[in-house]
């Protein structure tokens, strides 16, 4: 029986008092016995929690009563052991590492579309004004090994950071379509998403809440294989339960 709460969220929010966040958010999840990851920084907030729902829940509430938090949104999924062996929370220079500092998504974001408006634009081919889509995967290459959307682009990324000048290189490839960015969760295509549209690809959205959020408000429709998640469950499948990871 799955009993242990997975949650996953971010926000782009200036951070300035990351310190004491820091302290504040680690004594709170020891006392209510989480595991997991929080990174803060400057930029925003990423987390990867677990624990009994209810801990879990009573959590992301006080999370919210912070002004700056009011609309965290975890993505939830569950699994029959605890995913993380200890509590760590660190202040980084960003909560996802592109050394772009100029993109800042605190201060407006690239448009997004929903998985069920992705999922209705992947069944037809095409967006909702007759224009081809595609799909841009911005995870690391061994996480696309073990599954991402048909016919996605793949640039065999080592590294988040490599990606703008990946985009640079391919750019040319993507003008005059719709791109959909995408990765686990949508913080590293919120700021792919970003990046694209200001080296003039205008058509360029993001995909709201990653592949997760895909697997929560979809069938799983047009993603073929399992999601990399970053604990020790490796993969989910498009039911979000744990899958062994594919064979190297």
């Amino acid at each position: 029986m799955s009993t242990v709460l997975n949650i996953s969220a971010y926000k782009f929010v200036p951070l300035p008092d990351t310190e004491t966040l820091r302290d504040t958010l680690l004594a709170r999840a020891n006392d209510l016995q989480l595991k997991g990851t929080i990174l803060l920084a400057e930029e925003g907030i990423n987390l990867f929690l677990a624990g009994p729902a209810l801990a879990v829940r009573n959590f992301v509430a006080q999370l919210q009563q912070e002004p700056r938090l009011a609309d965290l949104s975890p993505k939830e999924s569950w699994s029959a052991t605890q995913p993380f062996k200890k509590m760590l929370v660190k202040v980084k220079r960003e909560i996802i590492r592109m050394d772009h500092p100029a993109i800042r998504p605190a201060q407006g974001r690239a448009p997004a579309v929903s998985p069920a408006k992705l999922k209705l634009w992947l069944d037809a081919g095409v967006d909702d004004e007759g224009r081809p889509v595609v799909l841009l995967d911005t995870r690391n290459g061994f996480e696309v090994d073990e599954g991402t959307f048909e016919g996605a682009i793949d640039w065999r990324l080592g590294k988040f950071s490599d990606f703008p000048q990946a985009l640079l290189a391919h750019q040319a490839e993507l003008q005059n379509k719709t791109v959909v960015s995408f990765c686990t969760g949508g913080i590293r295509c919120e700021k792919a998403a970003i990046f694209m549209r200001e080296h003039d690809l205008p058509n360029t959205y993001q995909l709201e809440g990653g592949i997760l959020k895909y697997f929560e408000e979809t069938d799983g429709t047009h993603y073929r294989g399992n999601c990399f998640v970053f604990d020790e469950r490796r993969t989910v499948d498009a039911r979000l339960d744990p899958k062994p990871s594919c064979p190297a």
